[in-house]
């Protein structure tokens, strides 16, 4: 029997996604009313509850868990306590992530997990395409991930004070404040830029999540696929309530997973350093800092399974 593969709802993984590939996805818990929605994580007894239960499915096999980042949720602490029962079959990974990438390094593991591969390996590919991914949230408004504490009080007054349209990147597990932006068109451009340029040419699997922005989500999808390479897979689904909770209306998530490491684009660069012309006019100083942030991505890009409806 393969290695099974558990993640939870914040990686939005489509149901027949997660179905075909045998992955289980954990409901993560929302609490409160209407007015005042929050999120909680899971504990280490439904977690234990559910790992000894993909032991049992998988023939002891092993489990891969990719929850989202312990910087964000106390679903990872309650996950490698739970683990630590199973002696070593459960392999907890620390995502720094959230999102589709997420949903990306459990689809990558169940792939090879189906062909038979060890759960070494499965564990390594997930970790792979975790270091080879980026993900930026666009907000319309910040009132919601204000309240949720999951950006600073300056980060929150100054987008206030300035009406700005902030696009946040997850960085070592955190949100941060990547880019300001003045309009929803300007962060676009921006953000197509900034992807296309960590491309480095090559092809990117990207996932757009929107929070009742359906139309804002299409328009930067079509930005996307006129500047990344034709053989890019783009897929497009409404954002999981337990992550628009805390975006609010109008929020786009995106995550790319690249096809180079951050390692083998700094090597290239520095290969290509060496062959420079001696004197580099401002053209092309511009062009060296906008290939300087081409970023990782995972060898196995996933592209069948989210095919684009």
């Amino acid at each position: 029997m393969p290695v099974r593969v558990v993640t939870d709802t914040s990686a939005g993984l489509p149901e027949h996604v997660a179905r075909d590939l045998g992955i289980t996805v954990l409901d993560l818990h929302m609490v409160g009313d209407e007015d005042d929605k929050s999120t909680s994580g899971l504990s280490s007894l439904e977690l234990a509850a559910a790992y000894a239960r993909q032991l049992e499915r998988g023939g002891d096999a092993g489990v891969v868990a990719l929850h989202l980042s312990k910087d964000l949720s106390a679903t990872w602490s309650a996950a490698v306590a739970a683990s630590a029962v199973f002696d070593g079959s459960v392999a907890v990974i620390d995502t720094k992530s959230v999102g589709m990438n997420v949903g990306a390094a459990a689809m990558a593991a169940a792939r090879i997990a189906m062909d038979g591969a060890s759960l070494a390996e499965c564990a390594e590919l997930a970790e792979d395409t975790l270091s080879r991914s980026e993900t930026w949230l666009y907000l319309h408004r910040i009132d919601e991930i204000r309240k949720s504490g999951r950006i600073s009080a300056a980060t929150a007054m100054v987008s206030v004070a300035l009406a700005t349209k902030p696009i946040m990147q997850i960085h070592n597990g955190r949100i941060e404040l990547a880019i300001k932006t003045r309009t929803q068109a300007k962060a676009f451009s921006k953000l197509t830029e900034l992807i296309t340029a960590r491309a480095g040419g090559l092809p990117a699997f990207v996932a757009i999540q929107h929070c009742e922005a359906k139309e804002a989500a299409r328009a930067l999808e079509d930005q996307l696929k006129a500047s990344l390479p034709v053989d890019s897979s783009i897929m497009m689904m409404p954002m999981e309530s337990v992550l628009s909770v805390h975006c609010g209306p109008g929020a786009l998530g995106v995550s790319v997973v690249f096809s180079q490491a951050e390692s083998e684009v700094n090597a290239t660069l520095a290969d290509d350093a060496e062959y420079a012309a001696p004197d580099p006019g401002p053209e092309d100083e511009i062009a060296d800092d906008s290939a300087a942030m081409a970023l990782p991505a995972p060898s196995q890009a996933p592209t069948n399974e989210v095919a684009q409806k």
